[in-house]
């Protein structure tokens, strides 16, 4: 017998799912990440740490998702929002002279003042009015705990960035398939006047898109480690 799968709904004014990103340049993809997903049931859970051995029950487990944006008056996908683009400067307008300012403005490696100042521009991208319904196998045995913590987090829960907040419920049940769960995804985003915009499968299928991401994680804390994953993008009609 499979294993089951929760049914993840992800909508917000903004999200953000980098998977290759630099500290200047904050990309997002156009769904979520696998290591997004799993970064946001253990902040539920309220994990923190490496959490090897939650990750190691989970990476070769499926995900599936099906991203919808907002429909016209006859139920047609509209054109969805392009990125938005924040620009963000990291630790200007601070006293250096002053021991705890100090602490904010960006250091070299070794501790010592950045040449030219510590201040950093960043930019960092996001998506807009998107939804998405995320289809999650986990293991039987944690089936249950899981659904508590996401009915009940410990810590926040946000879409790929902590500025990213969520405007509905995230857990929106279990099934016994991924077909179940997206099903009951689809029947979520009717109701909310959405429309079907593209399907992200794990592993390789017919589809209009292969791509490779390293969006798995194995460890996460203060030294985190990630594999290659493949996943198939299908466009159009469910």
């Amino acid at each position: 017998m499979s294993e089951p799968y929760l049914l993840l709904w992800l909508e917000g004014p903004l999200q953000a799912w980098g998977h290759d990103s630099r500290f200047g340049r904050r990309d997002s993809l156009d769904f979520p990440t696998k290591s997004g997903v799993l970064g946001l049931l253990c902040c539920a859970l309220g994990a923190g740490g490496a959490q090897r051995e939650l990750l190691a029950d989970l990476a070769g487990l499926d995900m599936q998702v099906d991203a919808y944006v907002l429909a016209d008056c006859e139920g047609n996908p509209q054109l969805r929002q392009p990125l938005l683009r924040d620009f963000h400067m990291v630790g200007s307008g601070y006293d250096d002279q002053d021991p705890w300012q100090t602490l904010l403005i960006p250091k070299t490696s070794e501790g010592k003042k950045a040449v030219g100042g510590g201040t950093k521009m960043t930019y960092r991208y996001y998506l807009q009015d998107s939804a998405f319904a995320v289809a999650l196998q986990v293991p039987a045995t944690r089936l249950e705990p899981f659904a508590t913590a996401l009915r009940e987090p410990v810590w926040d829960l946000y879409l790929g960035r902590k500025n990213c907040v969520p405007t509905e419920f995230v857990y929106q049940g279990q099934h016994a398939t991924a077909r179940a769960a997206l099903d009951a995804g689809f029947a979520l985003a009717r109701g909310k006047h959405r429309a079907f915009a593209f399907r992200v499968l794990q592993g390789e299928h017919e589809g209009d898109e292969l791509l490779t991401l390293n969006d798995v994680p194995l460890q996460f804390g203060e030294h985190k480690q990630y594999r290659d994953r493949r996943v198939t993008i299908r466009l159009g009609a469910i």
